[in-house]
């Protein structure tokens, strides 16, 4: 981290509007900037402390916790009931999902992870020896994990494209796609810093190929405006617990409709089961379905389906521009501070990262007493902080006086 002397501290201070800030956020008087969408006093984490955590753990707001504990009634004294409805319940989340997210009810299942998804999907290609998988170097452990792992059980290739300033680049996606490419996967919005992939460029690639694209949608689905089909991907993953506002155990899995033949699901169960046939036989489902081979976390799905409703309600035009915005002022005001940044400048995304150059313990000590909830990344030498709907230019300036005081 580049270092600035008083004169430059309080220059940067003053342009930023952190100078004359009152010492406490609590005293702020009421703004325009206090609650943008009206939708803060869902949020009960707000009242505690400064929330910028989304990446690790979205909070519930009051519509889907009440969900959660009308579900946990019901299933204490009508357990019977309340299994019958989860049937329908599922129904509701799974149609929400694909009309808020562009994609048709046949083509979203409902999992337990991510990390299910990219399984799935693996075991369905038939991978053979020689065949690669490009990714990059901002994606999720998982996904290193699972092609590390094949390149000794399949023998494929995995070739993994490096950042630039903390961007994935196209043209280093090109150099290392070709004819053996199979399957190309991305973090659509990388857990690490917030890069956000344009999807129909690397689609379109993938395809030239003849490979497929696979997303991680679980730090994008609920965070703007999209159309699966226009995207071009043929599979993406999300999941309750982050942008979607519930517990975990419920994760969006959107198969494209032409490969629900090509990718056979991986085990097998009672919930497959379509129609019975004489002698233990059994017609299974064809549609996305297919993959949900057992009984779901119905809790979780119950939550989801609440939160679906209510982030269509709250409306993904509005919480983009709300949170984006955001999100661009703290990365500027921490860019500003001296402090080496890890997100590249305007990215649309809710993330930001950056090198805090400090002592680890010391950083956590501070932000623990100020209330403050962000993660430290990379042995805790990286702050990311990620910004929710709920959040207003208040839980920005705090984190930003509090960097300015640590700078």
């Amino acid at each position: 981290m580049s270092g600035i002397d008083r004169r430059d501290f309080l220059r940067t201070t003053g342009a930023l509007g952190l100078s004359s800030l009152p010492p406490s956020r609590n005293a702020s008087a009421a703004s325009m900037f206090q609650d943008p969408l009206g939708i803060r006093d869902d949020f009960h984490v707000t009242r505690t402390q400064t929330y910028l955590n989304m990446s690790s753990v979205g909070p519930m707001p009051t519509v889907v916790h009440n969900a959660a504990v009308a579900y946990a009634n019901d299933q204490q004294v009508a357990p019977a009931h309340r299994y019958s409805q989860s049937m329908d319940i599922k129904e509701q989340a799974r149609l929400k999902f694909a009309n808020l997210f562009g994609a048709t009810r046949d083509e979203v299942a409902l999992l337990f992870s991510t990390s299910d998804a990219e399984n799935i999907v693996t075991n369905a290609l038939d991978l053979q020896p020689g065949d690669n998988v490009v990714i990059d170097e901002l994606h999720f452990i998982t996904t290193f994990v699972l092609y590390r792992r094949l390149e000794k059980t399949k023998g494929i290739e995995l070739r993994i494209v490096p950042h630039t300033n903390g961007r994935s680049r196209l043209e280093d996606f090109e150099a290392r796609t070709d004819a053996r490419t199979r399957l190309i996967s991305v973090a659509w919005v990388s857990n690490r810093n917030g890069y956000r992939h344009r999807l129909p460029e690397l689609a379109d690639l993938a395809h030239r190929h003849g490979g497929l694209l696979f997303a991680d949608g679980i730090q994008s689905l609920g965070t703007f405006p999209t159309n699966l089909h226009d995207t071009g991907a043929d599979f993406v993953c999300a999941n309750s617990y982050k942008y979607l506002l519930s517990g975990w155990g419920a994760a969006p899995f959107y198969v494209r409709e032409e490969h629900l033949t090509r990718i056979r699901p991986d085990r097998f169960g009672h919930n497959h089961v379509s129609k019975t046939l004489p002698d233990f036989h059994f017609e299974l489902k064809q549609t996305a379905e297919q993959y949900e081979y057992a009984g779901l976390v119905y809790g979780t799905v119950t939550q989801l389906n609440a939160a679906l409703g209510y982030i269509s309600q709250v409306g993904l035009n509005r919480i983009e521009t709300h949170t984006i915005a955001l999100a661009q002022n703290l990365r500027d005001g921490v860019a500003a501070l001296g402090y080496k940044m890890f997100t590249p400048a305007d990215n649309p995304s809710c993330i930001m990262s950056f090198m805090h150059g400090r002592d680890t313990s010391h950083i956590r000590r501070v932000l623990n007493e100020e209330k403050i909830s962000v993660t430290l990344r990379e042995n805790g030498t990286q702050l990311r902080a990620s910004v929710g709907m709920f959040n207003n230019q208040d839980d920005i300036n705090h984190l930003l006086r509090v960097l300015a005081r640590l700078a």
